[in-house]
């Protein structure tokens, strides 16, 4: 048995070739900035590698910075590309597999029924500078309706588990709470998807720092980090 059956998936997009799921804690973590050792992590990523091959030969991902880059792929590689500085990718043909590191951020999906696909990654820095809103932006400059995605915000920290300062509040949702409040992350995500013209959006009942015997959560101080990853089969 596969390790990656232990993980989240988005059954939506299966209709259309493609496979997107989020690890949980039992794959393991892919962080590479923990203490564990290097082998392990490494070994993790060789599955992975390993699983999605059957789907294309590549596997994107990228040093994540908090930001809205969208790092589109075209297919004329194979193997395992590392980018720099960026928190996005996006492939509008198949056999693209691309992965981002998570642990309390939320793992943004989007599918279109061609095949075209991205992932992003969006903490509050990430979702103050909308990169949901710049990845749809992304399928519509391509000549895609943003009413055709399907949308899935994966496991993430929940609304009442993640307070942040007044001042993160306020440039999240545009008011000021007056003390550190709570947010929805993922409902701010969601308004920034529907904004730009999506309407099929769903989203994971998971939450990392209450199903933290499930994820691991930054805030509950875990050091390891899941993985969103997406494939549209080739």
């Amino acid at each position: 048995m596969s390790i990656f059956e232990q993980s989240e998936p988005v059954p939506s997009f299966d209709e259309w070739g493609i496979r997107a799921f989020t690890t949980t804690r039992a794959v393991g973590s892919f962080g590479m900035l923990s203490q564990e050792p290097v082998g392990d992590v490494m070994r993790r990523w060789g599955e992975l590698r390993a699983e999605l091959k059957a789907g294309g030969p590549r596997l994107a991902t990228a040093g994540q910075v908090h930001g809205n880059t969208v790092v589109e792929h075209e297919p004329a590689w194979s193997g395992w590309l590392r980018v720099e500085s960026a928190d996005g990718h996006l492939s509008l043909g198949r056999g693209t597999g691309m992965a981002v590191t998570v642990a309390d951020c939320v793992p943004v999906f989007l599918a279109h029924p061609s095949g075209a696909a991205a992932i992003l990654h969006s903490g509050w820095r990430g979702t103050v500078a909308r990169i949901t809103e710049a990845g749809v932006a992304r399928f519509t400059a391509a000549g895609l309706e943003a009413s055709d995605l399907r949308v899935h915000l994966g496991p993430s920290i929940c609304g009442r588990c993640y307070e942040v300062s007044r001042d993160v509040f306020a440039q999240l949702t545009g008011r000021d709470p007056g003390a550190p409040a709570c947010v929805d992350l993922r409902s701010v995500i969601a308004d920034h998807a529907r904004s730009a013209g999506v309407r099929q959006i769903t989203t994971s009942p998971s939450c990392t720092r209450c199903d933290n015997d499930r994820f691991f959560s930054h805030r509950a101080g875990d050091p390891g980090r899941q993985i969103g990853v997406i494939i549209a089969h080739a």
